[in-house]
Formats: C-alpha cells, structure tokens, sequence
C-alpha cells in the first residue's frame, strides 16, 4: 500500500485530505506542521510527500528538500496558494515536485495523487 506523509497546519483542511486520501485506498499520516512530518519521515519509509507550503516551525519547501535528501525518489506534491513560490527555480524545491493549487476539488486532488504514484 502506498503511505502518503501529509503536513498542513490548518486543522480542517488537514482532516479534509486526510479523509479523502484515506477513501481512495492510501495509507496517511498527517501533521500540522513540517518538522513533525520530518520527524515521522525519519523514523519510517513513505511513497509520497503531499505538503502545503506555508506552515510554521518549517515550511513545505524545507520539508520536500529534506525529505528528498533521506529518500531521493520520494514523490512529492505541493498543496497551496502560493504556487509561484514553487515553481520558482531558485527556490529549494525539489525539481520533479508537482503543485496543486487551492482551491481545488478533492477529485483533482485523488487524480493527480493516482497519476504521480503510478509514475
């Protein structure tokens, strides 16, 4: 089963991803911020990363470049409304991230988790 390490430090909008991923068939472990899910990720192997960008204590793009650094072929997908901030090449994120912007419905959400894990 694919695990999906989830970090978005907005309660609702965690438990809201969560419960879809968890319908579709992945495996989830969520957290409201980057250096929880760090230190999730340190203790055990995940397929995906699905990170908002924003949070406190650490943000998504630190997140995604460490993660990267423990497990290079960890996939890995922004969730925010700065889209620009990844997608910025001077930035630290890693290069093969994709970015689904918000407001999204949970079905593009689902689909395009389905089409980078099948990559």
């Amino acid at each position: 089963m694919n695990k999906i390490l989830l970090a978005e430090d907005d309660d609702s909008m965690r438990r809201f991803l969560e419960k879809a991923l968890i319908n579709a068939g992945y495996e989830v472990a969520s957290f409201a911020n980057g250096r929880e899910a760090y230190e999730r990720l340190c203790e055990e192997p995940f397929t995906m990363l699905l990170t908002d960008i924003v949070m406190p204590e650490m943000d998504g793009i630190e997140l995604a470049r460490r993660a990267a650094e423990i497990d290079p072929d960890i996939k890995v997908m922004f969730i925010t409304g700065f889209a620009a901030v990844a997608l910025n090449p001077d930035s630290d994120a890693p290069r093969n991230a994709k970015v689904l912007s918000k407001p999204f419905h949970l079905r593009d959400l689902v689909s395009q988790v389905e089409r980078m894990l099948a990559a």
